[in-house]
């Protein structure tokens, strides 16, 4: 019984003014709504900012049927080659679907198939024609013998 005044007591010395510690309680409980929408915003910002950074790096690739297109070749990781390029052949674009997809045939028209819009870029050299190929032999280097 002793112990339960005490403890009674040492509450009651504690909060000596139950609405000045109503008040107490309250301001702390408004600081922490402070701290916890300065937080928000802190991280709404951040993400923010990470957003226009990861954006300005994505390249917007609209084809048209007629376009020239390169291929990325995601299976080659396996027998990665230093200098082997990863984007294969000249292909041209038959037809864009609205899912992304886009259907492309090579330079013959012999294949022709679907992929992912995003396995794409458009191919920037000049185009060779098949009759125009100049062929340049070379020639072994003849050596002297030097006596």
């Amino acid at each position: 019984m002793e112990l339960e005044h005490r403890a009674w007591w040492a509450l009651k010395q504690l909060n000596m003014d139950p609405e000045a510690a109503r008040q107490n309680r309250l301001t702390e409980l408004h600081e922490l709504e402070g701290f916890r929408y300065q937080a928000f915003e802190s991280m709404r910002l951040y993400k923010e900012r990470m957003k226009k950074m990861h954006d300005k790096h994505i390249v917007d690739r609209n084809f048209n049927p007629g376009d020239k297109v390169l291929l990325y070749n995601s299976r080659l990781r396996l027998f990665t080659g230093k200098l082997k390029s990863r984007w294969s052949g000249i292909f041209r674009v038959v037809q864009m679907f609205a899912s992304g997809a886009v259907e492309i045939e090579s330079e013959d028209g012999t294949n022709k198939f679907s992929v992912n819009g995003q396995r794409l870029k458009h191919y920037l050299g000049i185009a060779e024609e098949k009759w125009d190929k100049v062929v340049i032999n070379l020639k072994e280097p003849q050596y002297t013998k030097e006596e």
